[in-house]
């Protein structure tokens, strides 16, 4: 073991947002005082979670160039046994990657809510909310065992909760929640049996201990069927994922939390908190790598979000939702890389996507600003010489999103297609299929959204009342509507701007070592019966080249056929898309109710759920809890006291009587047992 990192540097990364989240939800909400002013929450959270990012950036770079390492235990919680429980760390190359990640937009999206929440009464709450998901996510990806693991997985599930339902005044926003948070659980259920699974084979929770013993486990049958233990212990992990990052069927929780607001969207919803799953699946790779099944069941979840849930985004007029279903399918492709084994790959596009779409989200937020809160894209239009930067950075995340050759989005996305055609597992043929044909969706939803928005005629209105297409059933920020648009201020537009830049570069810049070179060499296990990158190494030759070579393939020309079509349906003929949708009506109302997976939740589970409560409610509770135990009871002593009445007569000689009776049948039982 190499501890080459402090341990205090580390404490201070993780500890410094929850000192933030603490000061600033104590004492400047009322909890305690309000000491803390507005002024002075954004101040110290954002200093704090600055610190954060720097310490992670320091410490990116002495595992990247000097080959830094650390783990280890840093507190002893608990000892039952021989069974230790701790919180200690495990820095390796994909947690100080991740590290980078989650504090590098955390804090962009804590100056950008100085803007965006201003003028919010839950300011302070808000930005001790923020601070806290960050402390989760941090102890979370930088956890060396699995008590710690699911310690940050159910508190950042925690803070989504509290962040979703922001405005709890809002009936929409308290469904959201509750809707989060109930399908969180269900993914949990399935996480936890895994961890269990693998703590009691193992007799640990360390990942280097569970790890060691990989070959013992896939060698183990799970008890009473011919499946082996380390198949029935990945799918329970991750189905964890499916709810963590919002894969089919426990995807729905994720449109509906845009009921809380933008930065949060950005934060949660885009760069972190989704994609924790991603994260857990590529850390278990030593263990994934040992089951086909578990692969196999990986890449087809991920395929079908992949495509059918990009398809959703097109029919969408909620600026926000059009993006929070590009969130859905982006993850799809994550997820079809993890079952390629191409976990580097799926690592690589959390990264650029983290960037990229966050820059979407909080462009989509600048525009809401600039639009005074309506989120019909549909009453947009030519706004781009009204927000020139915001037009531009929202153009560079949208080139990004679609696979642009040269842009980060590009190098990321493009990999995970040709790790589905060169992945061995079942159902990686549909993967390639589904990624291949989700580049056309992805490039058709996403210019829809940027030429209504940007180009074309304007369609708000400017005397401060706006004329909605259709009845406003979709979470809108809580503002009025109309208005001539604007340019948001500074402190909007500076993440917007920082987050453009890697959006552009980082792909071409990082590629090679994070692919192909040895940064990721015994952090993340590929088994060689699993081919895919072997052969993309041996395709690529340079960032330039592959960049080039992009404009004579299938993705490009998909991406340039959605590109042409939104074109011409959005801005050269507007009426066409109408008509498309009046012959379509079927197909339609498949789209608009979602696949009716949520009347499914509803009216199946849910349902059933309270039709089993109302059952046990009458059955258990009134029958025979209150009826039978709790009334019963009392009918019996009831029923002693009134036998026993009859005895207490008063009279000497009945007692005398019964003492005597008492004697013989005591005397009488005493020599029947001798």
């Amino acid at each position: 073991m190499n501890n080459s990192l402090s341990s205090s540097l580390l404490l201070v990364i993780a500890l410094a947002p929850l000192l933030g989240a603490i000061l600033t939800g104590f004492f400047g909400t009322g909890f305690v005082g309000r000491s803390v002013s507005r002024r002075a929450s954004h101040m110290i959270t954002i200093v704090l979670v600055a610190v954060s990012f720097f310490g992670s950036a320091y410490v990116l770079y002495q595992v990247g160039f000097n080959g830094a390492y650390y783990n280890d235990t840093v507190y002893t919680w608990s000892l039952i046994g021989t069974r230790v429980a701790e919180v200690g760390f495990l820095v390796d190359a994909l947690t100080a990657l991740m590290m980078v990640v989650v504090t590098s937009v955390s804090l962009m999206v804590h100056i950008y809510t100085i803007g965006y929440m201003s003028d919010d009464p839950g300011y302070q709450r808000f930005f001790s909310y923020i601070s806290l998901f960050t402390f989760s996510m941090l102890m979370l990806v930088m956890a060396n065992n699995m008590l710690q693991l699911f310690f940050g997985w159910e508190a950042v599930g925690l803070v989504s909760y509290l962040l979703i339902g922001f405005w709890y005044t809002r009936p929409t926003a308290i469904f959201a929640n509750m809707k989060a948070f109930l399908i969180n659980r269900v993914g949990d259920f399935g996480f936890v049996l895994g961890i269990a699974l693998l703590f009691a084979y193992t007799g640990s929770l360390n990942y280097t201990d569970v790890f060691a013993q990989s070959d013992k486990l896939a060698a183990t049958a799970f008890p009473g069927t011919d499946w082996h233990l380390i198949t029935v212990a990945c799918i329970c992990l991750f189905i964890g994922a499916m709810g963590k990052s919002a894969q089919v069927p426990l995807h729905a929780w994720l449109p509906d939390s845009m009921e809380g607001p933008t930065p949060i969207s950005a934060l949660i919803h885009a760069a972190t908190m989704v994609t924790a799953g991603i994260f857990m699946v590529a850390r278990f790779s030593p263990l994934f790598e040992l089951s086909p099944t578990a692969l196999s069941f990986v890449i087809v979840i991920g395929s079908i979000g992949a495509l059918f849930l990009g398809i959703l985004g097109i029919i969408q007029n909620d600026i926000k939702r059009v993006v929070a279903y590009s969130t859905l399918s982006q993850l799809g492709y994550m997820t079809v890389a993890l079952g390629a084994s191409a976990y580097p790959i799926a690592i690589f596009h959390l990264m650029t996507h983290a960037f990229f779409k966050a820059l979407l989200f909080l462009g989509a937020g600048s525009v809401i600003i600039g639009m005074h809160h309506d989120q019909d894209i549909r009453n947009m239009g030519g706004l781009r010489k009204y927000m020139p930067i915001t037009w531009i950075t929202f153009l560079i995340g949208t080139l990004s999103l679609v696979g642009t050759p040269f842009f980060a989005g590009f190098y990321s996305k493009e990999h995970i297609i040709e790790a589905a055609g060169a992945a061995t597992v079942w159902g990686s043929g549909f993967a390639y299929w589904a990624t291949l044909i989700g580049v056309f969706v992805t490039s058709l939803y996403s210019f829809r959204v940027y030429f209504l928005v940007f180009h074309g005629k304007p369609r708000f209105n400017t005397d401060g009342h706006a004329h909605h297409a259709a009845d406003d059933t979709q979470g809108h920020d809580d503002h009025h509507h109309g208005g001539t648009p604007h340019e948001s201020p500074w402190v909007v537009t500076l993440p917007l701007v920082l987050l453009a830049i890697p959006s552009i570069v980082i792909g071409a810049w990082v590629i090679d070592p994070l692919l192909f070179g040895d940064f990721f060499k015994g952090v993340i296990a590929v088994s060689e019966v699993h081919p895919a990158m072997q052969e993309l190494a041996h395709e690529f030759h340079g960032w330039v080249a592959y960049g080039l070579h992009a404009f004579v393939t299938v993705p490009f020309w998909l991406m340039i056929a959605g590109l042409v079509v939104a074109w011409y349906c959005y801005l050269v003929n507007p009426a066409l898309p109408a008509r498309v949708y009046r012959s379509l009506s079927g197909i339609n109302r498949i789209l608009e109710n979602k696949y009716y997976v949520d009347w499914v939740n509803e009216n199946i589970f849910a349902r059933g759920a309270r039709g089993l409560g109302t059952l046990f409610w009458n059955v258990g509770d009134k029958g025979v809890i209150d009826g039978g135990l709790v009334s019963g009871s009392t009918r019996l002593v009831g029923l002693v006291a009134a036998l026993s009445r009859h005895l207490q007569s008063g009279y000497i000689y009945h007692y005398a009587f019964a003492m005597i009776v008492g004697v013989i049948a005591f005397i009488s039982i005493f020599v029947l047992v001798l």
